[in-house]
């Protein structure tokens, strides 16, 4: 009898273990038998959220002695924590830069996003264009009526400076070009509350990771192109970067490098659909079209 109920609770924690997040397949692609433990801090964007914390529980399953403990400080912060050691791994929902990359660091892109212009749901307007977003940001277009739009001055939200987000809008809408961000901008620190400020403002503007899309805002045509994965994959959307992790060249850091991996694998890409991602190989199929 001692027997048959050890290998019932055998079963059970058998069964238990299977049922992880992403809708974990019944082929894993990750070695469950992995010997690593330890501790991945994570540190960097806030766009890549949804998808590392959908990572991390699943990951957390298939090694229960790896911890993850992941923290949004914007990606330029994440990428700097990486640089000086104080991460394992930073998150960037951009680009890097000349500078980062000239200090031995070694990208993983795990995903690709849209970023999202959110307006709130009485706004009339429903397109806009590169160059009208470049205006509103820089303080050259400021009412609504210049838009098509009501009569009303125009709320700019944007995002803190060590936003990836930020960067990637800023660089794709060419505000470099311009004297930079109107002085009149709300800065907000992550999706987020750039969502809630829309939401609450009929006036407002912002721009957001497509993840944080709901009712609660609307989203603008960007040159008569839906904001969509499909149109992300397909190279038409204007507004779109990728999501990588980055860590340092050579660093002897085997739970980390594990973690890359499976970022990377089926079940890693599972969690980037799962939460409105595009999947690498999504993306390397558009782009061979």
């Amino acid at each position: 009898m001692r027997i048959k109920k050890l290998l019932a609770t055998a079963a059970l924690a058998a069964m238990t273990f299977s049922l992880v997040a992403c809708g974990g397949s019944n082929d894993k692609s990750a070695d469950t038998s992995s010997s690593d433990k330890g501790t991945i801090t994570i540190t960097g964007s806030t766009s890549v959220e949804p998808i590392v914390n959908a990572m991390k529980t699943e990951y957390e399953a298939l090694h229960p002695d790896v911890k993850i403990q992941y923290t949004g400080n914007g990606s330029s912060a994440g990428i700097q924590d990486t640089i000086k050691g104080v991460n394992n791994i930073g998150a960037s929902s951009r680009e890097l830069t000349d500078e980062e990359k000239a200090e031995n660091l070694k990208e993983t892109v795990f995903a690709y996003d849209g970023i999202a212009v959110a307006v709130n749901p009485a706004n009339d307007v429903k397109n806009i264009t590169l160059e009208q977003l470049q205006k509103i940001y820089s303080g050259e277009i400021t009412n609504w009526k210049e838009l098509g739009g009501k009569d009303a001055e125009i709320y700019v939200v944007s995002r803190e400076e060590s936003s990836g987000t930020r960067s990637a809008f800023e660089e794709l809408i060419k505000l470099e070009e311009t004297d930079g961000l109107t002085s009149s901008a709300a800065v907000s620190e992550g999706n987020g509350p750039v969502q809630l400020a829309v939401a609450k403002n009929e006036n407002a503007i912002g721009y957001v990771s497509f993840a944080y899309i709901d009712d609660t805002v609307k989203q603008l045509t960007v040159e008569g192109v839906e904001g969509t994965v499909e149109n992300v994959k397909n190279s038409t959307y204007p507004l779109s970067r990728p999501f990588l992790f980055v860590v340092k060249d050579g660093a002897d850091n085997k739970t980390a490098d594990e973690f890359l991996k499976f970022a990377v694998s089926e079940d890693g890409q599972k969690c980037v659909t799962d939460n409105n991602g595009i999947t690498v190989a999504e993306e390397e199929a558009a782009q061979s079209k």
